[in-house]
């Protein structure tokens, strides 16, 4: 049978496994983007409000690290890892049964909280099995395998919506969870042992936690992660709007827009795991920080023109994708310099910064009516205030190997 036999626990075969934990989280984001419109028509309600649903998952995605990851340093990964997977099972199907807008926010938030187990621990778990390079390495595939997430969800969306209503994508992603779970429980084993553990009670967790937060390298790197995350969510959260109500794409058009980019996300994945063999990682984040910002600034500076879509998509296209360079680098950075018993820790405040900032940038994106122009700014504001916070407390001159 096909879980009779464990994958093989090689480098791809451990990328398999946690990419597709990883990917329930941005799963549950990008699978009804483009049934946003629909919601908002169903529910009789305004695109922002159709967006807080969106806030709402992402909000989830980052609370949910918190309590997943200090979890798992205590309780094991694995164990952690169904308990998180059985609470997407239930909120997924509360989602497709809501009738109104606070219950669908009310689910969204549990089911962001449940998507955030497979995404700490697939990080976590990570760094219990490798170090060094090799743990940059495994995070480009890990990004490559994550990444068919967001290019093939929203063009399934798409397609769904040509039979089912958005209702029918949240039964779908219950389906994927019950997969999953089965998946995990026959495929995955333990990678923390009982003597790597966090000693004592949850709360000594948290307190293992709080000391990261006195980590100024570390919390540089988590929040320059977060700020930059923060901006790709914003197009997440604007980009269904913008693309079919003001440049007149289809659902279908729109998800195929959004594929390219999310290709775009894991061929800049694996050229910064390249760069960084030669380089280092440290020089590919901070060129990286150059190129996201100079495209943001040039994005935001034609939403004042008016720019045709042909103009638009390109240098959308260079701001998204070099996220996956920023994130690849940027968390093996972080990781390394923590311990593997605080990595559950670690790999949840790297989780907040990103999914809650993402919270706040995404209706921030559609304040004053869906816009190219509110987009573009909110995503240059995030990319401003990352390359600060980069140069402020992880340090330009720094030099980590």
């Amino acid at each position: 049978m096909f879980f009779a036999a464990r994958l093989p626990q090689t480098r791809a075969g451990y990328a398999i496994i946690l990419g597709l934990l990883a990917a329930l989280g941005p799963l549950c984001t990008d699978l009804y983007l483009p049934a946003l419109p629909d919601v908002s028509q169903t529910l009789h309600i305004t695109a922002s409000s159709a967006q807080l649903s969106l806030t709402a998952s992402l909000l989830g995605l980052g609370v949910g690290q918190i309590f997943f990851g200090p979890l798992s340093d205590r309780w094991g990964r694995l164990n952690t890892l169904l308990l998180s997977l059985f609470i997407m099972i239930v909120a997924s199907i509360a989602c497709a049964m809501s009738l109104s807008i606070t219950q669908l926010v009310c689910a969204r938030l549990i089911q962001g909280i449940a998507g955030a187990g497979g995404i700490v621990l697939s990080r976590a778990i990570a760094r219990d099995q490798y170090r060094g390079s090799d743990l940059t390495q495994f995070f480009a595939l890990l990004m490559m395998v994550n990444g068919v997430a967001p290019i093939l969800a929203p063009v399934l969306g798409g397609g769904l919506l040509m039979v089912v209503n958005w209702r029918g994508i949240f039964a779908v992603l219950a389906l994927i969870s019950v997969f999953l779970f089965l998946f995990s429980h026959l495929q995955v084993k333990e990678s923390l042992p009982k003597e790597s553990r966090s000693p004592g009670g949850l709360s000594n967790s948290i307190k293992a936690m709080g000391l990261l937060l006195k980590h100024r390298q570390f919390m540089g790197l988590c929040l320059t992660q977060g700020f930059i995350i923060a901006g790709m969510f914003a197009y997440i959260a604007a980009s269904s709007f913008v693309l079919q109500d003001i440049y007149h794409l289809t659902a279908q058009q729109f998800s195929y827009c959004f594929a390219v980019n999310g290709l775009g996300l894991v061929i800049a994945a694996q050229i910064a795991a390249k760069l960084s063999l030669r380089h280092g990682e440290w020089a590919i984040l901070k060129t990286s920080l150059i190129l996201a910002i100079s495209a943001a600034t040039l994005l935001f500076l034609i939403s004042f023109t008016h720019p045709s879509l042909w103009l638009v998509l390109p240098v959308l296209f260079i701001t998204i994708t070099v996220n996956s360079m920023i994130g690849t680098t940027g968390t093996a950075l972080a990781m390394r310099v923590v311990p593997s018993s605080s990595g559950g820790g670690a790999s949840a405040l790297i989780g907040l910064a990103m999914f809650g900032l993402g919270a706040v940038s995404s209706p921030i994106s559609g304040l004053g009516g869906s816009s190219l122009m509110s987009m573009t700014r909110t995503i240059f504001g995030c990319y401003l205030i990352a390359f600060i916070t980069f140069i402020v407390l992880a340090g330009w001159k720094t030099r980590t190997r």
